[in-house]
C-alpha cells in the first residue's frame, strides 16, 4: 500500500474476494466491485470503463480473485483502472513541466514519492514558431480565413503542432525511463503544468480566440482523460490530469507555482514572481490572491537581447566589474566557451556597468572621452566600442576562451531598461491593489530559472526588485514541476488546485493607467524616486542630473 502520508492519484487497494461457488454465484465485475466498494475510503461513484472490463475479470480470475486493484483518485468518482496479483515494488508516474521552449520532466513513485529520474528537452513545436502568438497563428491558419467550421474541424496547422508535442512528450518519456529497468509502459498516471496556450496545442483545442479580445480561451478547467486518448505512450489507462488555468494568459503552470510555494494555505502574505516570456505575479494567502502579468520577460529569456540566450552551457551567466580595480570577471555555465549571456547575467552585467559607472541612471553608456578618472578610462578604451553606429559594450572578446565575441549593444541595454521597469512597475501596481507596502510580505518567492541563478542584490541595484532584505526572497525553482509533482502524490494537493482558480482576481495590466504611470518611473536606474532604494549608491554626477 502507498504511503500513510501519500494519496496518490493511481491508488493500489489490496483486497480478496470470495471465491466463486454454488452459493455465490456473482459475476466476476460484479464480486470485484462488491470487493473494492467495500475498502473504498469515500462513497465516490465507482466507474468501470467497459474498454477495461475483459482484461479487468480476465486479471481477477487469474489472480484468484485476490490481488490489488490500482484506482484512479479523480474529483468526482473512482476509476477502477488495473488489477494485479500482488502490490507491486514501485507505481511509476510521471511529473510535466509543459513549457513554450522546453519540457522537463520528473518521475515519480506513487508507492513512496521518491523521485525516480528526471529529463529535459526543447519544445518540438519551436520548428512553427519561437512564441505563444507565432503557434496560434500556425494552428488557425485555415481557421483565420473562413468565417465559419464544421463544428467538428480541426486546423491542419493545430494537428501538426497536436502531433509535435505529443512525439516529443513521449521521447521525453523514452529518455525518462532509459536505465532504469521500466517501460513507458509502466506509468500509471500523468500530470501536466503549462500555460492555457500549450494546454489547447496539447489537447487539440482551438487556441482561435486566446490572442483575439476579449481574449477567451477555449477551456480552463478540464475533467482528467486516459493517456491512450492523447496518443500518448504511458499505460494506455492512466489518468493525465491537467493542471486548470485562469484565462487565455494565467495558465495552469502558474497555479502549480502557487501550490508550490504554498502561499494559498498560509496565513501570512506572500508574492510569487514568475519570469518566463512574461513576468507572471501573484501576492496573497489563504483567504485572496490578485495577480498579474505583464512583458518583463524577453529580455532576461534572450528574447530581445542580439547576445541573449536562454540558459545553457556556454550562456554567460556571471559578470562582475570590480569598481576599484576594473577587473571585469565572467562565469559561463558549464565553463564551457561563451556563445551569449542570460537572464542571470544580464543582471549582473547591467548591475556591476552601473556601480562602474560605465552606464548611467538612463542606462546609456558614458563616452570614453569624457572620462576624467584615468583608470576607468583605460578600461572604457578598451571595452566599450562602437558597433553599426552605436555604442556596445565587450563582455567577451573573441579570443578569450576559445568562443567568439559577446557584446552588450545600447539597444540591448535599452531593451533591459524597459524590462526591469515593467518588472517593478507590476510589482508595485499589484501591491497598491491591495494596498500594502513590500514590507507587509512574508516573504517573496521567486520560481524558475529565473529564481535559482538570479543576483537578488544585483537585481535591488538595478530597480528591478525591491529593496528588502535578501532574507526576503526564496528561489524556489521549477514550481511549475513541483506542482504537477504535488498533484500526483496528494489528494489535497489536486484538491487546493481547483480551489485557487476561485480564489484568483486578474488584473489586467494592458489597460491599467496605473502600471503605465508606474512604468514610466520605473525607467532609471534604480528609479526616478531613489529613496525607494536607500541601498542603492547615487553617484555625484548622477546627483546633478536630478
Amino acid at each position: 500500500m502507498a504511503s500513510s502520508n501519500i494519496t496518490p492519484f493511481v491508488l493500489p487497494v489490496p483486497l480478496t474476494a470470495d471465491r466463486p461457488s454454488l452459493g455465490d454465484n456473482s459475476a466476476d465485475l460484479d464480486r470485484l466491485r462488491r470487493a473494492l466498494r467495500a475498502i473504498l475510503p469515500d462513497s465516490r461513484p465507482l466507474e468501470i470503463p467497459f474498454s477495461r472490463v475483459v482484461e479487468l475479470c480476465r486479471r481477477f480470475r487469474q489472480a484468484d480473485f485476490s490481488g490489488v486493484a490500482l484506482v484512479n483518485d479523480l474529483p468526482e468518482r473512482w476509476v477502477l483502472a488495473d488489477f494485479l496479483p500482488e502490490m507491486p515494488a514501485m507505481l511509476p508516474a510521471m511529473a510535466l513541466d509543459l513549457g513554450t521552449t522546453h519540457l522537463e520532466a520528473t518521475l515519480v513513485d506513487l508507492l513512496t514519492g521518491r523521485i525516480l529520474s528526471t529529463a529535459g528537452r526543447e519544445n518540438s513545436q519551436i520548428e512553427y514558431g519561437a512564441d505563444i502568438l507565432s503557434r496560434i497563428h500556425q494552428a488557425t491558419n485555415v481557421r483565420r480565413q473562413v468565417r465559419e467550421v464544421d463544428l467538428a474541424f480541426m486546423d491542419p496547422g493545430l494537428l501538426l503542432l497536436q502531433q509535435s508535442i505529443v512525439a516529443c512528450i513521449n521521447t521525453l518519456t523514452a529518455e525518462l525511463v532509459a536505465g532504469s529497468g521500466l517501460m513507458a509502459g509502466e506509468i500509471r498516471a500523468l500530470s501536466i503544468s503549462g500555460n492555457t496556450t500549450m494546454t489547447h496545442l496539447l489537447l487539440g483545442l482551438d487556441p482561435f480566440h486566446i490572442c483575439r479580445e476579449p481574449y477567451i480561451p477555449m477551456v480552463n478547467s478540464i475533467e482528467p482523460m486516459e493517456s491512450r486518448e492523447l496518443g500518448l505512450t504511458l499505460h494506455p489507462s492512466a489518468p493525465v490530469w491537467i493542471m486548470p488555468s485562469v484565462g487565455s494568459y494565467f495558465g495552469g503552470d502558474l497555479i502549480s507555482g502557487i501550490l508550490a510555494s504554498g502561499m494559498a494555505s498560509s496565513g501570512q502574505t506572500r508574492m510569487l514572481i514568475d519570469v518566463g516570456t512574461n513576468a507572471e505575479v501573484v501576492l496573497g494567502n489563504r483567504d485572496w490572491l490578485i495577480a498579474c502579468a505583464g512583458a518583463a520577460g524577453p529580455a532576461l529569456e534572450g528574447g530581445v537581447a542580439r547576445m541573449g540566450m536562454r540558459a545553457a552551457p556556454g550562456a554567460i551567466e556571471y559578470v562582475s566589474i570590480d569598481p576599484a580595480t576594473y577587473v571585469l570577471e565572467v562565469k559561463t555555465i558549464d565553463g564551457a566557451p561563451a556563445r551569449g549571456i542570460c537572464g542571470s547575467g544580464l543582471i549582473d552585467l547591467v548591475a556591476s556597468l552601473y556601480l562602474a559607472r560605465i552606464i548611467d541612471i538612463r542606462g546609456k553608456f558614458r563616452d570614453p572621452a569624457r572620462e576624467s578618472d584615468p583608470d576607468r578610462a583605460a578600461f572604457m578604451r578598451q571595452r566599450v566600442v562602437v558597433r553599426d553606429g552605436q555604442w556596445a559594450f565587450v563582455v567577451v572578446m573573441a579570443m578569450d576562451g576559445g568562443g567568439g565575441e559577446v557584446l552588450l549593444e545600447q539597444i540591448d541595454l535599452d531593451a533591459m531598461i524597459r524590462s526591469k521597469a515593467a518588472m517593478y512597475a507590476v510589482l508595485t501596481t499589484l501591491m497598491g491593489q491591495v494596498g500594502l507596502d513590500f514590507i507587509d510580505l512574508a516573504e517573496i518567492c521567486v520560481a524558475g530559472a529565473f529564481g535559482n541563478h538570479i543576483n537578488p542584490r544585483r537585481a535591488i541595484t538595478l530597480g528591478m526588485l525591491p529593496d528588502l532584505d535578501l532574507s526576503a526572497y526564496r528561489a524556489i525553482g521549477n514550481s511549475s514541476l513541483q506542482g504537477a509533482e504535488q498533484v500526483l502524490l496528494a489528494r489535497s494537493a489536486r484538491q487546493e488546485c481547483l480551489e485557487i482558480v476561485s480564489k484568483i482576481t486578474y488584473v489586467e495590466l494592458n489597460v491599467n493607467q496605473e502600471f503605465m504611470i508606474r512604468f514610466s518611473g520605473a525607467r532609471f536606474i534604480p528609479h526616478t524616486d531613489p529613496s525607494l532604494f536607500p541601498s542603492v549608491p547615487l553617484f555625484a554626477e548622477e546627483k546633478e542630473e536630478w
